[in-house]
């Protein structure tokens, strides 16, 4: 399928466009995050999404695919996946009970088995994430998201190779399949580990950075609308400061929105009192995940959290004017 892109792509696919499908779906995107995927969807090429932990990777998949009413196709990553794990299995109960029934045959030529359907055929094939990806019907070509490549090993990331640039894999009992309407491919990565040359190249590259305190200060308002708009800059300010510290793991935007739609829970009476020391002790697991981080958060670091939080208002008048 080289030089074909997928059905999106043909699209006329302006930024203008593709801003109206983000902001339908309250995706907040800069101007690189934009341009990088109208690319991608033009020229059909694979878009690899690099970033920390919870900055939106993969809801970018997920925006793409409401956003245009596709399909998503999701392959969560992880140690010792496998090509047949990713990609098809046989049904080996089916084809077993074919064979003693003397309804299928083992051998790949029916003619031989006297018109007997051989029990390697689609009929028999249990289609995983990457075929189904490839093989999908429809109008509009399918959202594959394969989701933290950095947790798979290097063998995989070969064995994408082909798909990504040629939209097709081989499978040993019945050649070659190509996709007649190529998915559009997002992959996220973590960068727990150094990706190949040969994945990188294949790919346009798009490095998710953490967002500012505009960014994430629109995005929890859009995401959690509940929540005061004066103690919404108070959590993003607390964040950000947060983001300062070198912890084991630092905060990211979903945990940013976590902790938003905790304190908007804490405040189901409508209280839009300032975020209080104690509040912010109280609620801290939703930011920090490793025991070291958590016990790291003395009295000192509360009253600059808490003095962060204070000063939120002046900066989010500065932001608005």
């Amino acid at each position: 399928m080289t030089g074909e892109t997928p059905e999106l792509a043909v699209e006329a696919i302006d930024e203008a466009t593709l801003r109206e499908r983000f902001e339908a779906q309250h995706y907040v995107a800069d101007d690189r995050v934009v341009t990088t995927v109208q690319l991608a969807l033009q020229l059909g090429r694979p878009l690899l999404v690099e970033g920390e932990p919870g900055s939106g990777k993969t809801e970018l998949g997920k925006v793409l695919a409401d956003g245009f009413e596709t399909e998503l196709i999701r392959l969560q990553c992880y140690e010792g996946l496998t090509a047949e794990n990713a990609l098809y299995e046989w049904n080996y109960t089916k084809q077993l009970l074919a064979v003693q029934s003397n309804e299928g045959t083992v051998t790949a030529d029916s003619a031989d088995a006297g018109g007997t359907r051989s029990v390697f055929d689609d009929e028999y094939l249990l289609e995983r994430p990457l075929l189904r990806a490839l093989t999908a019907g429809g109008d509009r070509s399918p959202i594959l998201l394969i989701d933290e490549i950095d947790r798979a090993d290097e063998a995989f990331e070969a064995f994408l190779l082909e798909l990504l640039s040629e939209y097709q894999v081989s499978i040993p009992e019945l050649g070659t399949i190509r996709a007649e309407n190529p998915p559009i491919v997002i992959l996220t990565s973590n960068r727990t580990r150094g990706l190949s040359d040969a994945l990188k190249r294949r790919c346009l590259y798009l490095h998710v950075e953490p967002p500012s305190f505009e960014t994430e200060y629109e995005i929890v308002s859009r995401k959690v609308p509940e929540l005061d708009a004066a103690i919404a800059a108070e959590v993003c300010a607390v964040v950000e400061r947060l983001r300062e510290e070198s912890f084991l793991k630092r905060p990211g935007v979903a945990e940013t929105l976590d902790w938003a739609r905790a304190v908007a829970t804490l405040r189901a009476n409508g209280s839009d009192e300032p975020l209080s020391t104690d509040e912010i002790e109280r609620t801290i697991g939703c930011l920090l995940k490793e025991v070291e981080d958590v016990t790291r958060v003395d009295t000192a670091l509360l009253e600059q959290l808490h003095a962060a939080a204070a000063a939120a208002d002046d900066r989010l008048e500065s932001a608005e004017t």
